[in-house]
């Protein structure tokens, strides 16, 4: 098996997989959970460049991406609660999400 390359895992400047990628062809839906949404500002627009930070049930730092042209985020988790805290010019938010097995979307708004 070949790795990728980075060009096609990445977004440009920095290392985080592209959030706008689809899923993996391989991923079970079934064994697997995946919190992914997008960032809006309060007029809803979508937030290009937030940085999107998964904190686990006591509160705790877990991983951190960047979003998409288009705002959209991914994070691969364990099934359980987890708060989504989203950083931006444009303002910060956060929600609170129950992740189970499968997709589970939601939406952050930021605000000043």
């Amino acid at each position: 098996m070949t790795a990728p390359t980075a060009a096609s895992t990445t977004a440009a400047g920095c290392a985080a997989p592209d959030q706008a990628a689809p899923l993996p062809a391989g991923l079970d839906l079934e064994r697997e959970t995946v919190i992914t949404g997008v960032v809006r500002s309060a007029a809803g627009e979508a937030v290009p460049g937030a940085y999107v930070r998964l904190l686990d049930s006591t509160g705790e730092f877990t991983a951190e991406v960047v979003t998409s042209p288009a705002g959209q985020f991914r994070f691969f988790a364990a099934p359980g609660a987890w708060t989504l805290r989203a950083l931006s010019r444009q303002g910060n938010g956060d929600t609170t999400v129950t992740a189970g097995r499968g997709i589970n979307e939601v939406s952050v708004t930021v605000t000043d």
